[in-house]
């Protein structure tokens, strides 16, 4: 087995579990990989000609990595608390690529050049350091990473801060000043300042969870509409409550599902992405009314449509977080060597599905049927119960679908094949308390369907 990932930790992880030193392995090779990204911006600005970084741009990029690290050397915490963002990996990996690209630079890279200010200005508040730096707005918002965003529908705006304290100076206002709490908690009596909102740690001693509406970078380049996603959505203050209230159910009911749904949570949730409902929902639509997701480049982040429960919200957390934690292992060790071929069912999706595709639903309903078994077996309300069993036995079948898949693939790594057989080995355990059998029947008749319904559209790519 590879040295990177222990044999233990392979095992745990293929099993849909995994404690927080496993984890933790996880997250630790996340945050380095930011940290050299971040560096590849700067050596790819430096290297730059001059057509796409010109020299002031140059100029104003050292400014801004200079404050970076005189944050870093003021409160190492802080100021990686906006390095490991997520959302701010959407946007290092689009600025990386406008550096190295041979086109001039245009309006975007200007953008996305700006943000790095924004980052910088941020880490330095958090971290109690002086500084003045002038930003533009976008679309009629400044945002801070992890704070909040100023409303100013001219530019530029002018922050100074200092400890404990940002002065904002808009170019068509009065200036404000905002008061900032090491842990990025925000204050002001000016409603020209948009805090973000701040979920409660999962449990006690893990770190809060931001509610993210803000960032200019939390859906850009990821092509959610192609996905099945909303776009992302600015919540007005009836809705943040309403986030707000269907967090404060999330834990007892991740506990459910096990200690360890609640490990994953507080180890590797960073921040929730509102979205708004997904394409084609409402009255004539056809598609789900929830849709949620995640994104490699943007570890840590969940992207949401409000659940319209708080179970709902904790099987959205236990959904993503598979992908989360299967794509930060990836990042690790290779699973598989098969080609990015779409040809391969899944009851889960209309589409042919590459292999990785496969693997990584297979592994987040294998997830999902363990949880609402779990869920299902504690139950004291005879229609939670019928709703867990029916979740359970439709996740369940649709693995049971595409197992056979993986595990006859010959081009699984010697960790793949760790993992897909901790998968197996989870899914024969699910047996031991199976569904009432109406659930199952209607189980397996979705999945026979979806088989048909898919055959008939894609039948020139038979898996």
């Amino acid at each position: 087995m590879s040295s990177a990932v222990p044999d233990h930790v392979l095992r745990e992880l293929g099993r849909t579990e995994g404690d927080a030193a496993s984890l933790g392995l996880l997250v630790r090779d996340q945050d380095t990989r930011r940290l050299v990204l971040l560096r590849a911006v700067l050596d790819a600005a430096e290297a730059a000609p001059a057509t796409v970084c010109p020299p002031p741009l140059l100029d104003r990029l050292r400014a801004d990595w200079a404050l970076l690290e005189a944050a870093e050397r003021a409160d190492r915490g802080a100021a990686r608390s906006v390095l490991f963002h997520p959302l701010a990996g959407p946007w290092a990996e689009r600025l990386l690529g406008g550096l190295t690209s041979e086109a001039p630079g245009g309006p975007d890279l200007l953008a996305d050049l700006a943000h790095l200010t924004a980052l910088a200005a941020a880490a330095g508040v958090r971290a109690g350091i002086g500084f003045r730096v002038r930003l533009g707005p976008r679309g009629g918002l400044l945002s801070l990473p992890t704070l909040g965003a100023v409303r100013a529908d001219t530019g530029p705006v002018a922050l100074h801060g200092r400890e404990g304290e940002l002065t904002v100076r808009p170019a068509d206002g009065a200036p404000f000043t905002v008061r900032v709490q090491r842990d990025g908690a925000t204050s002001s009596a000016d409603p020209r300042w948009v805090p973000l909102v701040t979920l409660p740690a999962v449990v006690p001693g893990a770190g809060p969870v931001v509610l993210d509406d803000l960032d200019p970078y939390r859906t850009r380049g990821g092509g959610a509409e192609t996905h099945g996603l909303g776009d992302a959505a600015q919540i007005d203050d009836w809705e943040r409550k309403a986030w707000v209230e269907s967090w404060s159910g999330v834990e007892p009911l991740l506990r459910l599902g096990g200690e360890h749904r609640l490990t994953e949570a507080s180890v590797l949730l960073r921040c929730m992405v509102p979205l708004g409902p997904p394409p084609g929902s409402g009255p004539t639509g056809r598609s789900a009314a929830h849709c949620s997701g995640t994104r490699r480049e943007a570890f840590g982040a969940v992207l949401s449509s409000k659940p319209a429960t708080a179970a709902y919200f904790a099987s959205t957390l236990v959904h993503e977080l598979q992908h989360t934690k299967l794509a930060a292992l990836c990042a690790l060790v290779p699973l598989h060597h098969e080609d990015t071929a779409p040809r391969h069912f899944a009851p889960w999706r209309p589409d042919p599905r590459p292999f990785d595709g496969l693997l990584q639903g297979a592994y987040s309903h294998l997830a999902l049927a363990d949880y609402w078994q779990r869920f299902a077996l504690s139950a004291r309300r005879v229609t939670h119960r019928d709703l867990a069993w029916a979740e359970h036995a439709r996740c369940r079948q649709q693995v049971g679908a595409v197992l056979p898949v993986l595990a006859g693939s010959a081009a699984l790594t010697p960790e793949g094949r760790t993992v897909v057989n901790e998968m197996i080995s989870v899914y024969h355990r699910l047996e031991d308390s199976p569904p009432p059998s109406g659930h199952l029947a209607r189980a397996e008749a979705y999945v026979s369907t979806a088989k048909v319904i898919w055959q008939q559209r894609n039948g020139s790519r038979r898996q």
